[in-house]
């Protein structure tokens, strides 16, 4: 047994980027929590913090945690002026794709765990989510309007390969006739494409695809677990060719990181089939601006003080926006520029084709389910 060590210091171990993960740290814990979480030298592994060596704690340990979200209802509601739905289906707390600049990861700090690492390994499922949305669907009062599945967090994650959450959420609403729209980064939405392709016939589906970056260098570290840009070209091919409506998001651009590859993005994705486009600049509010810059520091250190520049002078001098108009698109002449760049990209490439609305006479739950007979 090693000898032990009585001390009244923390040993930290330094804060490294870890193969296969996005955040860095766990730091900043939520902002809901008093405690901070570090990784610490108990004294148990025999040498000094400063003989440690990044690959004797690295990667190990950090395993996937999944758990169960016991949500009562699946269909969350928002009324926010900046997206176009009112409704959305997520079935998963946390992505396992570990993208830093997920918006989503300051909802991990209402679980009482960070948005660092903790989002990205703390994954939690609804396993009731399909029969919660039947009961949802079959209820009288409910009128149809499209959902958006996975627009929190991706509902094709890699956990999705087995717990099959997406899958049968879309048997239920596929059944019911009721339209539905999602947004991924992931290759596994290529599994569905018979219920999709289904769908698609009837008017009840559209999909979009978003592509960061097409270096995968960067998008390895950037957005490790997710899907390569070569396979989310592939995708797009692969949902065009079954008769899938699909789109390109280009979002979020990151100024001086990934906003030269616009053009070639776009270009890309309509090579590939994507009919129509979109993009937001990346934002950074609450726990995220300190992840971002915690990895921008430790994957390219070299034009850190460059991005975080640019980002502010999108963001009217600070690293978010959360006014509603202009937290997507931001503000100032860096931001202006890049949505005319925008604009002219989306124009010559066709990327601005019509599209007719999804159909929602033939949805088959409600009022025509609850066994009310009509009065007319």
């Amino acid at each position: 047994m090693p000898p032990i060590r009585i001390t009244t210091e923390i040993d930290a171990l330094p804060d490294i980027p870890r193969k296969g993960r996005g955040a860095v740290s766990n730091r900043p814990s939520g902002r809901f929590d008093a405690p901070d979480r570090i990784a610490v030298d108990d004294g148990w592994g025999g040498a000094e913090p400063e003989a440690w060596e990044p690959d004797d704690w690295q990667d190990g340990a950090l395993q996937t945690v999944l758990g169960i979200d016991t949500a009562k209802r699946i269909i969350t509601r928002n009324t926010s002026p900046d997206v176009g739905f009112d409704r959305s289906i997520n079935p998963y707390k946390g992505c396992e794709h570990g993208c830093i600049y997920c918006f989503a990861r300051p909802t991990h700090a209402y679980l009482n765990l960070s948005p660092g690492l903790d989002f990205e390994t703390r994954i939690f499922r609804k396993p009731d989510a399909p029969e919660l949305l039947r009961q949802e669907l079959s209820a009288k009062s409910y009128t149809p309007a499209v959902i958006q599945l996975g627009i929190n967090t991706d509902a094709y994650q890699p956990i999705e390969r087995t717990e099959r959450l997406t899958r049968r959420i879309l048997e239920v609403l596929n059944e019911f006739e009721h339209p539905v729209a999602i947004l991924t980064k992931s290759a596994l939405i290529q599994r569905d494409l018979d219920i999709l392709e289904e769908m698609a016939k009837k008017g009840l589906v559209k999909t979009g695809v978003s592509i960061t970056t097409l270096d995968r260098a960067l998008a390895r570290t950037m957005e490790p677990r997710a899907a390569t840009p070569p396979r989310r070209l592939e995708t797009i091919r692969a949902l065009k060719s079954a008769g899938v409506p699909v789109s390109v998001m280009s979002a979020p651009i990151i100024p001086g990181l990934t906003c030269h590859e616009l053009e070639s993005i776009l270009e890309a994705a309509a090579k590939a089939g994507a009919e129509r486009a979109g993009m937001t600049i990346v934002r950074l509010p609450y726990e995220i601006k300190t992840l971002f810059q915690e990895w921008l520091r430790g994957h390219a250190p070299d034009r850190a003080d460059k991005v975080l520049s640019l980002i502010r002078q999108c963001r009217d001098g600070q690293l978010n926006q959360s006014e509603f108009g202009t937290r997507m698109g931001g503000t100032g002449p860096y931001a202006e520029l890049i949505q005319k760049r925008f604009a002219l990209a989306v124009k010559r490439l066709g990327l601005d084709k019509p599209r007719p609305p999804l159909d929602l006479t033939r949805f088959k739950g409600g009022a025509k389910v609850s066994g009310q007979l009509s009065l007319f």
